[in-house]
């Protein structure tokens, strides 16, 4: 995961996603024509690579804290057990180079700072929000952490994004992060005890996979909240990117980005992606939804069955050709397209975040679900295992 104007990150982080010409959802060619291509940086001089692991190395809260790296054979990747976040994804453009899709920055000094905590982690213990930062189970209420217009987003301000992790790299191409939140942490009941794996996927694919238990029933819904740009990291909007989500409906939000009712068919919405179009091509459409969220910052009900792995969501970068294809066992999806990105911000390479110069694609249960009876359950009980896998795959 608001109106404050500051650092552009910390914008990003309480959010979470011209003017164009509308489109229909199924016209491609002439949804990218249409979009402005003008807010692009030329990137073809930029050198990607992973960062120095040096720059990661430090101690917070007593732990240590460093920088792993993943490799197959069309991936590298690096992660650090800071907020178990993705720091830096390279994968092959169409011309063979190498470009690193993942937002971010290039030391843990810069992940402390404030307004960068939700570039790359894993969020929790329950991603998105719980709405009025509290919730009523088993006869008794909880008041969570707030840190999003009186709300709780992404497990508050000291979630699992701020945690260091503990880190067993098992071999160069898996990684393993285990991390204890206690009862009490953020307002949440439990002794919870969450491992995150990751590891390489085929050829040129990052999978993750979530286990997790506990001793007291609580809330529970964690997410990668990982921000991308298909073109390079810091290469300008992502308006431009094809966006394919397999999903008939989505879900109302209010003012506060909190659901309302059931979910609502996308139907003859700018909500409608159930054919790849370019995303921003309905973005400034006149909808109470998109000035709600400034743009793309919803939930997605997806149509597969929840718990199968099935392809849901596909996108594309324009200039890059790389094609990122989003499988998961999760029911929904967030998709939030850098509405609150400014420019004030410098990411690993020098170049600055613009306006919607990134997105996140992030699999889940619904939003404020501890509050609403008829969503999918997200209550973990003792004795029993919380699971969880999303693949990111990428071709050109």
């Amino acid at each position: 995961m608001k109106n404050i104007i500051i650092p552009a990150a910390l914008l990003a982080i309480l959010s979470a996603a011209g003017c164009q010409k509308s489109t229909k959802s199924g016209d491609t060619d002439s949804a990218t024509a249409q979009l402005d291509s003008t807010a692009m940086s030329d990137t073809t001089a930029v050198n990607y690579k992973l960062p120095d692991p040096k720059a990661f190395e430090g101690t917070i809260n007593g732990k240590k804290t460093g920088l792993y790296t993943l490799k197959g054979s069309n991936i590298q990747v690096a992660i650090t057990n800071y907020g178990a976040r993705i720091v830096s994804l390279l994968v092959p453009d169409k011309t063979g180079k190498l470009v690193d899709v993942a937002m971010g920055f290039g030391s843990l000094k810069e992940y402390e700072a404030p307004g960068a905590e939700f570039f790359g982690p894993v969020v929790g213990r329950f991603g998105n929000r719980i709405g009025k930062a509290q919730f009523t189970l088993d006869g008794k209420t909880y008041k969570t952490a707030q840190n999003n217009n009186g709300n709780t987003l992404h497990g508050g301000p000291d979630g699992f994004h701020r945690q260091v992790w503990d880190a067993k790299q098992v071999d160069d191409k898996t990684l393993q992060l285990t991390y204890l939140s206690k009862d009490g942490e953020g307002g949440f009941p439990g002794n919870v005890t969450t491992t995150v794996t990751y590891s390489i996927d085929g050829d040129s694919g990052l999978k993750i996979d979530y286990k997790a238990t506990t001793d007291k029933p609580t809330p529970y819904n964690p997410t990668s909240h990982g921000f991308f740009n298909l073109n390079g990291d810091g290469s300008g909007t992502v308006n431009n990117h094809v966006l394919m989500i397999d999903a008939d409906k989505y879900s109302k939000v209010d003012k506060g980005l909190i659901p309302q009712g059931e979910p609502a068919s996308v139907e003859g919405t700018p909500f409608d992606f159930r054919k790849p179009t370019a995303v921003g091509a309905r973005v400034d459409q006149k909808d109470e939804q998109l000035t709600f969220g400034g743009g793309y910052d919803h939930n997605w009900v997806l149509n597969h069955k929840m718990g199968s792995l099935d392809k849901v969501v596909e996108i594309t970068g324009d200039k890059s050709g790389i094609k990122m294809s989003v499988l998961t066992t999760e029911p929904a999806m967030q998709f939030y397209g850098g509405n609150f990105f400014t420019g004030a911000d410098k990411g690993k390479y020098g170049l600055v975040t613009k306006f919607r110069g990134g997105f996140a694609l992030e699999a889940q249960h619904y939003p404020d679900s501890p509050n609403k009876p008829t969503y999918p359950n997200t209550i973990l009980k003792p004795g029993q295992t919380y699971t969880q896998t999303t693949s990111y795959r990428f071709e050109k």
